[in-house]
């Protein structure tokens, strides 16, 4: 969690450092009172400015997904997890809910994405890697 992010990614930096840290309190990577790194120790770490980690773990923060105390550090909410998984999945199923209309408006059928979700739940890699080279054969149709 946290190691990199993709700068070529459609997805904003600062979304993706605030999707990682959702992601991770809600799978049980992080939990409740985790300290987590100072703003500074992870921007030097994913080689991106202060003000776009501070950003992030604001916007955590207004969530209430984390608690920030002066001169102690940064710190998972008690409560965040349940808030987490909700919020989670109900970002997860409406991004599935628009892919899968389109498919279907595309004229794909269910048989097409059984095989399409086969291959990407099998593919490693994170939500903003560049396409595994399975994946990436998969949508050039070979």
């Amino acid at each position: 969690m946290l190691e990199r992010v993709n700068i070529r990614s459609a997805v904003p930096v600062y979304t993706q450092i605030e999707n990682e840290v959702s992601f991770a309190i809600a799978s049980g990577k992080l939990k409740p009172g985790d300290r987590l790194p100072t703003v500074r120790e992870l921007a030097e770490r994913l080689k991106t400015n202060p003000n776009t980690v501070a950003k992030s773990f604001r916007d955590l923060e207004l969530r209430g997904y984390l608690n920030t105390y002066r001169g102690r550090g940064i710190f998972v909410d008690k409560n965040a997890t349940e808030r987490c998984k909700r919020d989670c999945r109900r970002q997860i199923i409406g991004r599935l809910y628009c892919v899968l209309t389109e498919a279907k408006a595309a004229g794909y059928v269910k048989k097409d994405l059984d095989e399409m979700m086969k291959v990407c739940l099998g593919a490693e890699g994170g939500p903003y890697d560049e396409l595994p080279a399975d994946v990436s054969k998969l949508a050039d149709g070979r």
